[in-house]
């Protein structure tokens, strides 16, 4: 496998943000110059017995020395959170890689941001950028209840910009639908949240007559797939040396290529984090990820290996 860039660093800080939520403070073991990154940027975290985690970077814009994450205990953990939120400690080191954006906010006249409780931590930096050069936006924020609320001191920095909905007080996208999404023009929708309420808000916003390329999206975990997987087998083709491998059907294009030693960026190995991200020559991929959007989908002109399949019976890969 190619390895990523990645780098030491101390946690020089770890507090409670919200209910269920570590705000972890991180700077560079060696001193130098952390990388910089844009607003949807995320980092992986290695964590011991657990292999790498995906977490969004949400530091404010001024903490140009130090990364933040905020990490909710996830009840279901298997075993990330739950190391972070009991076992981590100020001061003590972790592996991080160098950030990456497979969520960048989009060029827009009007911005309406959705964040469902901990899927705040990406849209907070984009509300923030949106602010810092007065561009139309709003954060419309879905909670539980008041005593989950992280970030409390930035959110409230953005004033009237930012719209609370706590499902304790019958604010919940099922029970309450925002006017905002009547107005459809010159506007997108970036949105991040768990999967039921990123599915119920992209199912309100194809009723209210948005197009699926004004709807940009970051899940927690993979959507489960509806439409029927293409299973056969079919082979890739290196463009640079011409080698040709067989796909099986239990085998995944990543798989293969790692075993036959063709260096390839793999981390999250589930669709989500973009690092496999690979130009396709030719062909016509079968997409299974939550990272391209539908544009870059219906281009096909690039393929996520660790989980994709093909509908032709050849894909040209640029590696």
């Amino acid at each position: 496998m190619k390895q990523a860039e990645t780098f030491a660093v101390t946690v020089i800080a770890k507090q409670f943000n919200g209910t269920g939520n570590l705000l972890l403070t991180l700077k560079r073991a060696d001193a130098l110059a952390l990388p910089s990154y844009t607003p949807g940027a995320h980092i992986d975290v290695a964590i011991p017995l657990c292999g790498k985690r995906q977490y969004s970077l949400c530091s404010a814009a001024e903490a140009e020395d130090e990364y933040q994450i905020c990490v909710r205990l996830d009840a279901a953990s298997t075993g990330g959170s739950h190391w972070l939120h009991h076992q981590l400690n100020q001061g003590d080191s972790l592996t991080i890689s160098a950030p990456r954006n497979h969520f960048p906010l989009p060029t827009s006249s009007r911005t309406l941001l959705f964040a469902a409780g901990i899927g705040l931590t990406p849209l907070l930096v984009m509300a923030e950028a949106l602010a810092a050069r007065a561009a139309d936006f709003t954060l419309h924020l879905y909670l539980k209840n008041r005593d989950e609320l992280a970030f409390s001191a930035r959110l409230k920095s953005l004033g009237d910009r930012v719209v609370y909905h706590f499902s304790s007080e019958n604010e919940s996208l099922r029970q309450h639908i925002p006017d905002d999404l009547l107005f459809i023009e010159n506007s997108v929708i970036v949105a991040c949240g768990p999967e039921g309420f990123m599915q119920n808000l992209q199912r309100l916003s194809q009723q209210y007559g948005w197009n699926s390329d004004q709807f940009y999206t970051e899940r927690f975990k993979p959507s489960t797939v509806t439409q029927p997987i293409n299973t056969d087998s079919f082979d890739v083709e290196i463009a640079s040396s011409g080698a040709r491998f067989t796909i099986k059907q239990e085998e995944s294009i990543a798989e293969v290529l790692e075993r036959e030693g063709i260096e390839i960026d793999l981390s999250c190995e589930q669709g989500m984090c973009g690092t496999c991200v690979t130009r396709v020559i030719a062909g016509q991929p079968d997409h299974r990820d939550d990272v391209l959007n539908m544009k870059q989908k219906a281009a096909n002109d690039c393929i996520v290996l660790c989980c994709s399949r093909s509908h032709s019976p050849l894909l040209v890969l640029d590696l």
